[in-house]
């Protein structure tokens, strides 16, 4: 699969944006990046599972960057193609229309960083 506009392109444009909006608000940062352990911590649900809901919810929302960010999260959470494309699934039942375009895009991201993963890494 070719490299997906969806995925790493979208982390690597809005890193920046993100850094500066960090240093204006430090604590706001700190407090949201707490707020995130707590929620992808183990517990009943492993993380692999969060992350495939927050893929999905990030489907539902439109939001390119939550898709990028969720879809990598998944892979390294040990999730596969099959999960991701099942989770996709239910928001089309949600959403309606509107899923099948993001779902896509969704899978597209989830897909190129599964396939990064899997290349044997450069020593």
């Amino acid at each position: 699969m070719s490299a997906s506009l969806h995925g790493k392109p979208v982390l690597d444009e809005l890193s920046p944006l993100h850094r500066q909006l960090r240093r204006a608000i430090p604590d706001v940062y700190t407090g949201f990046g707490a707020l995130s352990q707590a929620a992808f911590a183990d517990g009943a649900l492993d993380k692999r599972t969060k992350e495939l809901v927050a893929l999905a919810i990030g489907v539902v929302e439109g939001c390119d960057g939550c898709i990028a960010s969720h879809a990598q999260a998944a892979v390294r959470a040990g999730a596969t193609r099959q999960e991701a494309a099942e989770a996709i699934g239910v928001t089309f039942l949600m959403h309606g229309g509107p899923a099948t375009i993001h779902g896509a895009r969704a899978y597209d991201a989830f897909c190129s960083f599964a396939d990064a993963a899997a290349e044997p890494q450069e020593a």
